[in-house]
């Protein structure tokens, strides 16, 4: 499978629209579907899932879980079956697991390897190559697994060996980070006692609900003012079971600011997750003066899903607001999209506590402020803040670089779509990896590309 660091880039530029209308389902969310292919692996039988999201990200670790011994097939259009060889019978992988771009994917599975006596060999495409791995291999090493190697600073390509006696521990988290905490839990799965995670800021919770959807003795507790307490029982009998995948809030995120920036927009996108850990930027977005509403609130695969109907504000623009370090975990990906809906927003938004943005798929927070400058957005970066001066319009005209970051992409060619001048970025390639179909959809929905 070709990386994007392997061919020629292909830029795309966005222009602006007409109103923007109609209905969407955005793609499965990206963290249920990796977990399930994961749980449905550890699981013994088949486990059918509908709403798979076949992005790169996501069909990378539906290949790694057929190199560890699972049939994984395609039924149809987002329908999938996984019949794992189950927990404790995984097999070694006889070549590199290749994750491409996905961060999620390799951590999770660093955790799945580390609980079983094999060894395997993790690797990704150049943004993958400078992600931090060590903050996944230090926990997992506690818990008994060794790094055979590794290149500098803890990045891929890391050999891993795991352990068949995983040892219970009581890990706390540095950063809220639901990567670490899964790959925690995920090698607790086969230690013989019990495994604790503690954060002390909570961060999205799908692994715990999926653990526990599968059949597996866990629980949460609150730990402090903001944080949790997760037990994992060790060594469950987990159980084959079907999962639909709600629609990924960050997915949605970017049809649902692209109507509140482009003038006259009334779009409904349905069935997205509206999980509390996962809700931040709707909070932020209503805090600023969207025209937001839940619809038709329901209950999809242990989820709470809506259907979110938007409009772009008319006389009631946008305005700037302060959003909080703490809600950070919980819209952690969305900041470059609400980066773009603060410029068109009048007056000043800070955004604070972005340090984790600086160990994405590219310095999102340098990117972000990167591409907001290329098209005469003001802003600057103060320590971990960054603050954006809205003036409810935006001039636009840029080249925007994406350091092979799906988000930075989708994000500036929403700009495009309510700035004065069209917008360009140098890539779009790499959007495939968690949104296939992001432009064919936008255009079903009014939104002009050239």
């Amino acid at each position: 499978m070709q990386t994007a660091s392997h061919s020629p880039s292909s830029p795309l530029t966005a222009g602006r629209s007409r109103a923007l209308s109609g209905r969407c389902r955005p793609p499965g969310d990206k963290s249920v579907s990796h977990r399930s292919l994961i749980l449905g692996t550890l699981a013994v039988g088949e486990t059918r899932i509908e709403g798979l999201l076949e992005g790169d990200d996501v069909l990378r670790t539906a290949q790694a879980c057929r190199q560890l011994g699972a049939r994984v097939e395609q039924r149809g259009p987002g329908s999938w079956s996984v019949s794992g060889p189950g927990l404790g019978s995984l097999l070694e992988p006889a070549e590199t697991l290749d994750f491409g771009n996905a961060g999620t994917g390799s951590r999770l599975m660093m955790g799945v390897v580390a609980g079983h006596p094999i060894t395997a060999r993790f690797d990704g495409d150049a943004s993958l190559r400078k992600r931090p791995m060590r903050r996944i291999l230090d926990p997992l090493a506690l818990q008994g697994a060794r790094v055979l190697e590794q290149a500098e600073g803890g990045r891929c390509p890391v050999v891993l060996r795991g352990t068949a006696e995983p040892l219970p521990v009581e890990y706390k988290t540095p950063v809220a980070s639901a990567q670490i905490k899964s790959a925690v839990l995920l090698a607790g799965l086969n230690s013989p006692g019990r495994t604790v995670v503690i954060e002390t800021e909570a961060s999205r919770d799908h692994t715990e609900k999926m653990l526990s959807h599968f059949g597996a003795r866990v629980s949460s507790e609150p730990w402090g003012e903001h944080g949790r307490r997760i037990t994992l029982e060790g060594r469950p009998e987990l159980r084959p079971s079907d999962v639909r995948v709600p629609v990924d809030p960050s997915s949605a995120a970017f049809p649902l600011v692209a109507a509140l920036v482009v003038p006259g927009s009334d779009i409904v996108i349905e069935g997205v997750m509206i999980n509390p850990l996962r809700s931040g930027l709707l909070t932020t977005l209503q805090e600023m003066g969207a025209r937001i509403a839940l619809e038709n609130r329901r209950d999809e695969g242990g989820e709470e899903v809506a259907d979110i109907h938007v409009r772009a504000a008319d006389s009631n623009r946008l305005v700037g607001v302060d959003v909080p370090a703490e809600r950070a975990p919980s819209m952690i990906d969305e900041y470059p999209i609400l980066a773009v809906a603060a410029a068109f927003a009048e007056g000043e938004t800070r955004m604070r506590g972005l340090s984790e943005l600086r160990v994405k798929e590219s310095d999102r927070l340098e990117a972000i402020a990167a591409g907001l400058r290329a098209n005469g957005v003001d802003c600057e970066i103060v320590g971990d803040d960054l603050i954006v001066r809205g003036a409810g319009r935006v001039q636009g005209g840029g080249l925007v670089a994406t350091h092979l970051d799906h988000r930075i992409a989708m994000s500036f060619l929403v700009m495009g779509l309510g700035a004065e001048q069209d917008v360009t970025v140098d890539d779009d390639r790499m959007i495939a990896t968690s949104f296939p179909d992001f432009r064919s959809l936008m255009e079903r929905l009014g939104a002009r590309f050239v």
